[in-house]
C-alpha cells in the first residue's frame, strides 16, 4: 500500500484526532510505521516534523553522550522545532556548558529549558537530598512531571532510542503510540557504529564527559564513570537496579530498560 493510501486508511479507521478512539489511533501509528518502513532516518525525521498525520512535534533531549546526532539532524532539516531540555538542577555543569556550545553552534531557534517549579521543589525535597532517599521519586520530580506538562502543548514527541540499546527495544519502530501522543524513534535502526560515523563525519563536538569514562551521563549525584569492559550504563543508578529515569513508557507504564533520551 503507497503510504498516502496508508495513511488515508489510518484516518478511516478512527476520528477526529480531538475525538480518536483508541484503536484509530493505533491504526494511524501502524500507518505511518508502514508508511515510513524503508524510509533513512533523515528521511523518517523530515516527513514527520512536516506530517500532519504525525502532527506538532517536539525533541526531547538531554544533551547527553549521543544526542548530538539526532540534534545536528533536527537543525539541518527544521532550526524552528522546538527543542526540549530537562534541566534537573542536578546536572553535571559539563553538561550544562555542552548544552549552551550546541545550541549556539547548531543554531537552534526554539530551545525551552524544562524545570520543575520551585513550589514542587519545595514541597517535595526542600533540602535537595531527595535522591537519597528514592532515585525513583527524584526523577519523578524533576524529570517526568516536567516533561509531561511541557509535552502536554504538542501531538507528538521526537527520541533518540534505539534498537541497539536493550532487549526491550529489539522491534523498536519508528513511531509508537505512547498514551495519547506519538513517539518517533528516526535513529531506531542505527548501530553504535553509525552514531559514531555519523559524529566523525560531520565533525560533532563530543560531551567532555565521554573521554573521562561516562558513556552514559545523566544528573552529577546519580551517575560515575564505567569501567573498561562494563555496560555503557553501569554508571547510572550504580548499585540500584533501576535503569530509567521514567520518562519512556509503553501501555502507559514505565519501562525499566537502557535509554539515552
Amino acid at each position: 500500500m503507497p503510504p498516502d493510501a496508508s495513511l488515508a486508511h489510518a484516518r478511516d479507521a478512527g476520528r477526529s484526532y480531538g475525538s480518536e478512539n483508541a484503536d484509530g489511533f493505533a491504526a494511524r501509528v501502524a500507518a505511518l510505521n508502514a508508511a515510513y518502513e524503508h524510509h533513512s532516518a533523515t528521511a523518517v525525521l523530515k516527513r514527520a516534523l512536516s506530517d500532519p498525520d504525525v502532527g506538532r512535534l517536539a525533541l526531547v533531549s538531554s544533551f547527553g553522550a549521543e544526542s548530538v546526532v539526532l540534534l545536528h539532524l533536527v537543525s539541518v532539516i527544521n532550526k524552528h522545532t522546538p527543542v526540549l531540555f530537562i534541566d534537573t538542577q542536578m546536572l553535571f555543569e559539563e553538561t550544562l556548558e555542552y548544552q549552551r556550545e550546541l545550541s549556539e553552534r547548531l543554531g537552534l531557534e526554539d530551545l525551552r529549558v524544562v524545570r520543575a517549579s520551585e513550589v514542587m521543589l519545595a514541597a517535595e525535597d526542600p533540602d535537595g537530598t531527595l535522591h537519597q532517599r528514592s532515585t525513583d521519586a527524584c526523577c519523578d520530580l524533576r524529570k517526568t512531571r516536567p516533561l509531561q506538562l511541557s509535552l502536554s502543548g504538542f501531538d507528538g514527541w521526537i527520541t533518540g532510542r534505539k534498537r541497539f540499546q536493550g532487549a526491550t527495544r529489539a522491534s523498536l519502530e519508528f513511531f509508537e503510540a505512547d498514551g495519547d501522543q506519538i513517539k518517533v524513534n528516526p535513529l531506531a535502526h542505527w548501530t553504535p557504529e553509525d552514531i559514531q560515523n555519523y559524529m566523525v563525519e560531520n565533525r560533532l563536538p563530543r560531551h567532555p564527559l565521554v573521554a573521562k569514562g561516562y558513556p552514559s551521563i545523566g544528573c552529577a549525584p546519580c551517575t560515575s564513570p564505567v569501567k573498561e569492559g562494563e555496560d555503557p550504563r553501569a554508571g547510572r543508578w550504580r548499585g540500584e537496579e533501576k535503569t530509567e529515569c521514567g520518562i519512556h513508557f509503553v501501555d502507559g507504564k514505565m519501562v525499566r530498560t537502557g535509554a539515552n533520551t
